[in-house]
């Protein structure tokens, strides 16, 4: 019997392009130990695709040649239930010549993506059309975790405890940027945050303490994304994270975690995240499991579980699957806020899953199980309806609006 092939999709046109290739390798690693096989999809920088064992290995995407012997570029098949992968362009050649077979073929899709173009429901709508059993959540989960300001409106409108914010369109601050400013002054006041509306890792994200540090990171943060977002900005913040893992109703969370600082009252920005470590061999060495962290984090028993109550409330709000990491934030009287959800999380949270006693193999299995329920419940819905329409129409076109 042959093994399940995993198709794991990574890179793409993001701001995050090249955090989203550590994650995928460390998910590659674990599925093959879990005995799957696997088929690398990688998406370049200028969205072309691209599979091949080569693909596996770090040392490729240094300086990455699309020519190198063991890649080729691929597209997706995307007629419903195919799930093939065929060389691009077709290899055929002559009128009699025999059609080739795929390159591969899709059993589940696991999208290791970060950012635009594959963590914000793009790709997920893809699979969707061709009915293709992927990990992590749906296009409805991953749209709106993916824009913050969209997130934190659903987020408070549920009764979810965030930050004040107010927000504002590029075309806005090109046009209005003194009255926005001057809105800032007035109902978040300095400190702030700000931020572009649909990325991760802190890029684009800055704290201003003053109008000139204010008009600095709006223009970053403008150059970034159009929709910006800008918060109030804790003083002395603590970041508390945690993780939910299943599919619907089926829902358990992590321990939770205490990312740290190298230096005091700085949030986790590109820098802390993936590179303070960056330097360092084994286990701790690549992506998000880099960083420095308390786990369990020490904030008490009646903390963790409140934590842990959120967590899994808003991994059901949002139809989240596979697993998830929410973002909170302890001010310095301990009021708590959820700060955001990530769908597809840096590393894919598996170092707080192996504090519950699941390894990444097991994590991994776990994807995918996920994948292939939440596949087979969308397919017990009822697609096609009678409605006789069709028959009725006796004039074209115009006929059916009688």
């Amino acid at each position: 019997m042959s093994k399940m092939n995993i198709a794991v999709f990574f890179g793409s046109r993001s701001c995050e392009h090249d955090v989203s290739i550590i994650s995928a390798l460390q998910l590659i690693e674990a599925a093959k130990t879990a005995g799957f096989s696997v088929t690398p999809v990688y998406i370049s920088r200028e969205g072309l695709w691209y599979t091949g064992e080569a693909l596996e290995n770090i040392e490729t995407f240094r300086n990455f040649n699309p020519m190198a012997k063991g890649i080729t570029r691929v597209t997706l098949d995307v007629s419903a239930n195919a799930g093939d992968l065929w060389a691009w362009p077709p290899q055929r050649s002559g009128l009699f010549a025999k059609v080739p077979a795929p390159v591969a073929h899709i059993d589940c899709a696991i999208p290791v993506m970060h950012g635009w173009h594959g963590e914000d429901g793009t790709l997920q709508g893809l699979f969707e059309m061709a009915n293709i059993p992927y990990a992590f959540s749906g296009v409805l989960g991953s749209s709106i975790g993916m824009d913050k300001i969209a997130m934190k409106q659903v987020l408070r409108g549920a009764g979810f405890p965030v930050l004040d914010f107010v927000w504002c369109t590029r075309e806005e601050l090109e046009n209005h940027r003194d009255a926005f400013i001057e809105r800032v002054e007035k109902e978040i006041r300095y400190p702030a945050f700000v931020k572009p509306a649909a990325l991760g890792s802190s890029i684009g994200v800055s704290r201003a303490a003053n109008r000139e540090e204010l008009v600095k990171a709006l223009e970053l943060a403008a150059s970034y994304d159009r929709r910006i977002l800008v918060e109030v900005g804790v003083t002395h913040p603590v970041e508390i994270n945690c993780a939910a893992l299943g599919y619907g109703e089926d829902v358990r969370v992590s321990v939770c975690e205490m990312p740290v600082s190298s230096s005091d009252d700085q949030f986790l920005d590109f820098f802390e995240k993936y590179m303070r470590n960056a330097g360092t061999k084994g286990e701790q060495s690549r992506g998000m499991k880099s960083l420095s962290r308390v786990m369990p984090a020490p904030i008490g028993e009646e903390m963790t579980e409140r934590i842990q109550k959120m967590t899994r409330d808003i991994f059901r709000l949002l139809d989240f699957r596979g697993t998830v990491r929410v973002d909170f934030i302890l001010d310095q009287n301990d009021v708590l806020y959820v700060n955001e959800p990530n769908t597809i999380p840096g590393s894919l949270a598996f170092y707080l899953w192996k504090e519950c006693g699941i390894d990444f193999p097991q994590l991994v299995e776990k994807l995918v199980e996920e994948a292939l329920r939440a596949h087979a419940d969308k397919n017990r819905s009822v697609f096609a309806f009678d409605s006789s329409i069709l028959q009725k129409v006796t004039s074209g076109a115009k006929g059916s609006k009688a």
